[in-house]
């Protein structure tokens, strides 16, 4: 699957977003090597620390179906967004420890602009287990 079709899995999914408060939907879809892709998409709640982003919940999605960091081969994040879509700083932790290090990444807006990075780009001098 090329970057262009993953995006467009990704705006699918973001019609699924539920955001009455933000109104900001942000889709995402995880790629394994295998072929399959798991969709996310923002979901948000009045209580807004329980809101869950669109690509934590492709990526946990993924996890909860049994796929492994070592099977995921790209994540498309997608928005209505005037730059390319970028993570926010809890999804980037979490694609940090939970996706292979060279995995791309590809930010996204409806208007086709693209910009390709990876997990080590996006979290320099990340915190992880071996902080702990």
């Amino acid at each position: 699957m090329n970057k262009e079709e993953l995006i467009g899995i990704a705006i699918e999914a973001r019609n699924l977003a539920y955001v009455p408060y933000s109104h900001f939907k942000v889709g995402a879809a995880l790629l394994t090597k295998d072929g399959r892709v798991y969709k996310g998409a923002n979901i948000e709640n009045a209580s807004y620390g329980l809101c869950m982003c669109g690509e934590r919940n492709a990526i946990y999605h993924a996890y909860m179906n049994g796929v492994k960091k070592e099977d995921i081969a790209g994540l498309a994040i997608v928005a209505d967004s005037e730059d390319p879509c970028s993570p926010c700083g809890a999804c980037r932790q979490v694609i940090h420890e939970l996706l292979p290090a060279d995995t791309p990444i590809y930010l996204s807006n409806l208007k086709g602009d693209v910009k390709v990075t990876c997990p080590a780009e996006l979290l320099p001098f990340a915190f992880d287990g071996k902080d702990l």
